[in-house]
């Protein structure tokens, strides 16, 4: 059953230098590939516990132990419940154009195949509305968007350590920074509450607003839905042992997954108690996983006593969201 019984969003953002990942400099021309936008699980998940340092140490234990954050997602910020979430992989979207990776047996073994498999895709978001099947790809490519951010550069100034003047000699330097439009919210679901107002937010601290709603509806729907024999990611996963990456969990009981569609993977790093995790790669959102045999389960139900065979054992993966999922259906596939 899932337990996200919270929404919260995140506006106005504006331009947020500081969070979009690594500097630009004559050196470093290609910083674009470092970035880190939008903010992940973790970061608003230390903005919670910031607002929890009141509480005793056995309180933000028991917290610790139930609380659970995933994103990032987005929303236009009137229809905070209409929710887009990463475009699974395999659906291939266009403006002009539409796909989907279909599967095909082969002496009774699946394999993927399209029609136009030189077609790449430009949308990379869709309403939480049209997941399922019921919508036509046709439908589902009229309200596919790309990402309502921009990378932009932006001159950033070093200061002088005892005055708020910019230092005469080198004095300014390149950043790579991230513009929002203002009626665009961050989306992110959680177990807890959040006062709704005013937080300082992001790398450079910004002020934002942040809003908490009820959560419910079709995502909610989807996320007790049983996944079958596949299922897509709509949040990075980390899977593997807590020194190695691996792009499908180790050892589960399901075995490895039949067939796999996913992306070149993302980096990815957590603080927990102010110490800074160890760097991680992880599977990208979107990234679809076709199993041996049904799981008949949801992201929430796998035992936790066997959370190792998804997770890694050290950390505190699965309570940011890693690797949460939704069942997709795949044209051809054998769901017996």
């Amino acid at each position: 059953m899932c337990k996200f019984n919270y929404l919260w969003t995140i506006s106005p953002l504006g331009m947020m230098y500081g969070s979009a990942g690594a500097f630009l400099s004559p050196e470093n021309l290609v910083g674009r590939s470092g970035a880190k936008f939008p903010p992940d699980a973790g970061a608003i998940a230390g903005l919670f516990f910031r607002t929890k340092k009141h509480l005793s140490p056995s309180a933000k234990t028991e917290l610790k132990n139930n609380f659970y954050v995933a994103g990032p997602f987005w929303a236009e910020l009137e229809q905070p419940d209409s929710i887009y979430v990463p475009i699974p992989w395999n659906l291939v979207i266009t403006p002009r154009e539409q796909d989907q990776w279909k599967i095909k047996y082969e002496d009774n073994q699946p394999v993927w195949q399209r029609e136009n498999e030189n077609l790449e895709p430009e949308s990379t978001w869709l309403p939480i509305n049209y997941w399922d099947n019921k919508s036509s790809l046709a439908v589902k490519a009229n309200n596919a968007k790309k990402s309502p951010w921009k990378f932009v550069p932006m001159l950033h100034p070093y200061m002088e350590k005892e005055q708020r003047t910019v230092k005469s000699k080198d004095g300014l330097f390149l950043e790579n920074a991230v513009q929002v439009d203002s009626d665009i919210c961050l989306v992110y679901l959680a177990t807890h509450e959040l006062d709704p107002g005013c937080y300082q937010f992001g790398g450079e601290n910004h002020l934002v607003d942040i809003n908490c709603f009820e959560f419910e509806g079709k995502f909610q729907k989807l996320l007790n839905k049983p996944i079958q024999k596949a299922c897509a990611l709509i949040t990075p996963g980390v899977w593997g042992s807590y020194r190695f990456s691996r792009r499908y969990p180790d050892n589960w009981e399901f075995g490895e997954p039949a067939l796999m569609l996913t992306d070149k993977p993302v980096p990815y790093r957590y603080r927990n108690k102010g110490v800074l995790g160890r760097g991680r790669y992880a599977v990208p959102a979107g990234t679809v996983y076709v199993f041996n045999r049904a799981i008949n389960q949801t992201w929430w139900d796998w035992d936790p006593k066997n959370e190792k065979k998804w997770f890694p054992q050290n950390g505190f993966l699965k309570h940011l969201g890693c690797g949460l999922c939704l069942p997709v259906e795949i044209p051809g596939l054998d769901n017996e």
